[in-house]
């Protein structure tokens, strides 16, 4: 059967609630999953405390994507069977999602001042659940506006680094998130190292402690899977993979079950269910 590794809900910026979520994955035939929010556990808190996890007919990995600091590459980082109520863990998500609200906030305001009619309210009902609120949300309030054609042209021209309404935001280190994710009792593992654009500082993030690494990815080709398999290997690293899935139709994968990875892959990930 095949496996993900890698997906987001509504407590970040997907579109599916975690039930959805865990729905459709057993709909689309998924043995393990993943669910992997940025910066933050509460869709798995959600299940959890609403008796959906662990469930039935599919094996839930409890995940998270963490952003790194660095003043040139777009690093993240995965960290799989986490403790999602470890308390230090608790108190560093809370600085990052304070964080992440006073980013969205000055966005907004610079967006506002170069003629974009849209409001802090607005990108809030965009965002739902989530506290995990991210320049994906203010991308969607404009397409939905009409300004932009799409999310990746929002970016292109508003929201990316360098552009008019960019504002960097707190992230931790990657040694840092290592540490965090392992203190939480989970593994790390380096998410989508060809996005990354720098196979120099890939390698030296294998020599940091991380204990895994993102091999299959939608936008990795052949070529670039088996260098990452080859670069597992030769740092002995546990390779995982995933589609990313927002559950946009935009975006690829648009269904659960187009992008996977074998079983064999995902089981080394896998661990029974504790109490919490």
């Amino acid at each position: 059967m095949p496996s993900d590794l890698h997906m987001h809900t509504t407590y970040s910026d997907g579109s599916l609630t975690p039930e959805e979520l865990v729905d459709a994955a057993k709909k689309a035939g998924l043995h393990y999953i993943a669910i992997t929010d940025h910066d933050t556990v509460d869709g798995i808190g959600s299940l959890y405390e609403r008796g959906l996890y662990p469930a039935r007919g599919i094996h839930i990995i409890p995940g998270i994507e963490f952003s790194a600091h660095h003043t040139q590459r777009e690093i993240h980082i995965l960290g799989y069977n986490i403790d999602i109520y470890y308390g230090h863990l608790i108190d560093k998500l809370n600085d990052v999602t304070e964080a992440r609200w006073v980013r969205f906030s000055e966005m907004v305001e610079k967006l506002q001042k170069v003629g974009y009619q849209i409001t802090e309210t607005e990108v809030l009902m965009i965002a739902g659940a989530s506290k995990s609120i991210s320049r994906s949300h203010i991308a969607r309030l404009l397409v939905k506006k009409g300004y932009f054609p799409s999310v990746r042209v929002a970016f292109d021209e508003m929201l990316n680094k360098g552009k008019p309404a960019y504002v960097p935001h707190y992230r931790l280190e990657v040694g840092e998130i290592i540490d965090l994710i392992k203190a939480a009792g989970g593994t790390p593992v380096l998410a989508h190292p060809k996005l990354i654009g720098d196979d120099g500082l890939v390698e030296s993030i294998c020599q940091q402690g991380i204990e895994g690494i993102e091999a299959f990815y939608p936008q990795h080709n052949e070529e670039d899977t088996k260098r990452y398999i080859a670069m597992a290997d030769r740092y002995g690293l546990l390779v995982s993979g995933g589609s990313d899935f927002h559950g946009f139709p935009t975006r690829y994968p648009a269904k659960l079950g187009i992008f996977t990875i074998d079983d064999r892959f995902a089981e080394k990930f896998y661990r029974p269910v504790r109490k919490l």
